[in-house]
């Protein structure tokens, strides 16, 4: 029989919350461009995609671990309790949005939309029209993420069955080796203009739908994020290795996010570019994470003001500031001369408004249900005993 683990409450870790509030204001300032209010022309603006794969690479880091420490202690987890904390945390703000959506058309980014199935079943990335602008479109994120969210602890409990540490690093490697096998043979064969060219020009559209959005090929952020949380859980010694200079790492990330803004002319990307890109941003990405983490490090040494305030409400902005951002779009034009030129600035209030509004009256009281659900301890680890598994 299964008994709640009593560790005590986790404390947040700044550096982390840095990272996801960079990421949320880098997704923002990106889309911002397609109404108008920046350009993408600015490299910073024009690759602010990429903070979605920060955010693949915080949630593998974060999720695995709660996964994972059980299984190194001999004990293990609650897989309800794992599915009932994502359930409370992502889909009442989710579903709040998804009804104004449809229930109020006129909050829509765009004039169409994806059929509801798509958005109840979180499948609407494997499914994208891009034969018109779609509303809501920046949610196949969020399927791949939950699509992640339900399959990743099936993974982990048949690996848990027999489990040796070499199984463990094959099935990651495996799986990221698919992916870039997989992005080469789509791209070849359904993205390049002329098939099976590697120098021929991409198209726009089928990269969109056979590439970038579908789970299958944007598990690499995912991936890094889980590896690194792998190393933390099961190999102390070599994370402490790892960690020794945390700052070291920090530059090396950044120099790997570096080096891909550079390689990546945009979303859509040439064969190499598309094949080995990815997994090189993931790892930078991961190993700023693995930085952040740290207390030692230039990251996580102390809070940034407001960084741990937008990092809280991260979820309920990526969900709403599209929306704000179309409305404002639509009443800058009728406001006074002198705050026409401030479109931007009036975006983003309007967002972290609207986003604070989404978060305090839903995320939040969803989120201490879930704490009074699940008692004090925010590991999501109900355990039982179990055979010692993989442990330094």
């Amino acid at each position: 029989m299964e008994t709640p683990a009593s560790s005590p409450v986790a404390p947040r870790l700044p550096g982390l919350d840095l990272i996801r509030a960079v990421a949320i204001s880098w997704v923002m300032i990106y889309h911002s461009a397609g109404f108008g209010f920046a350009s993408r022309a600015n490299w910073v603006v024009g690759r602010g995609w990429m903070g979605v794969d920060l955010f693949f690479v915080l949630s593998g880091f974060l999720i695995a671990g709660q996964l994972l420490r059980p299984w190194a202690r001999g004990l293990r987890p609650s897989y309800s309790r794992f599915f009932a904390r994502r359930l409370l945390r992502t889909v009442p703000a989710f579903l709040v949005v998804v009804a104004a959506y449809f229930l109020v058309p006129v909050v829509r980014d765009a004039p169409d939309i994806q059929p509801l199935w798509q958005f109840l079943t979180f499948t609407e990335n494997l499914f994208f029209d891009i034969s018109t602008p779609k509303a809501f479109s920046h949610v196949w994120s969020l399927c791949v993420e939950e699509q992640f969210y339900l399959l990743f602890p099936a993974v982990v409990a048949l690996l848990a069955i027999r489990p040796t540490p070499g199984k463990v690093v094959g099935a990651v490697i495996a799986v990221l080796l698919l992916g870039m096998v997989l992005r080469g043979y789509l791209w070849l064969h359904d993205v390049a203009r002329t098939p099976f060219d590697i120098a021929s020009a991409p198209r726009g559209g089928r990269y969109m739908t056979a590439i970038y959005y579908p789970t299958w090929t944007r598990l690499d952020g995912l991936l890094t994020g889980i590896a690194a949380a792998i190393i933390r859980t099961f190999r102390p010694a070599l994370w402490n290795r790892l960690t020794l200079r945390p700052n070291l790492l920090l530059a090396a990330g950044l120099a790997g996010v570096g080096l891909s803004v550079l390689a990546f002319p945009g979303q859509i990307a040439g064969f190499w570019v598309t094949v080995l890109g990815f997994p090189m941003l993931s790892f930078s990405i991961a190993l700023i994470v693995i930085a952040g983490s740290d207390s030692r490090s230039l990251l996580g040494r102390s809070p940034v003001p407001g960084a741990g305030a937008l990092a809280a409400g991260a979820y309920s902005l990526y969900l709403t500031h599209k929306a704000v951002f179309h409305a404002v779009q639509i009443a800058v034009p009728h406001l006074p001369v002198r705050l026409q030129g401030a479109g931007l600035g009036l975006a983003l209030v309007g967002a972290l408004a609207v986003g604070a509004a989404l978060y305090w009256l839903v995320e939040r009281p969803f989120l201490k249900l879930r704490g009074r659900f699940e008692g004090p301890s925010r590991s999501s680890l109900a355990v039982s005993p179990l055979p010692a598994v993989i442990a330094d």
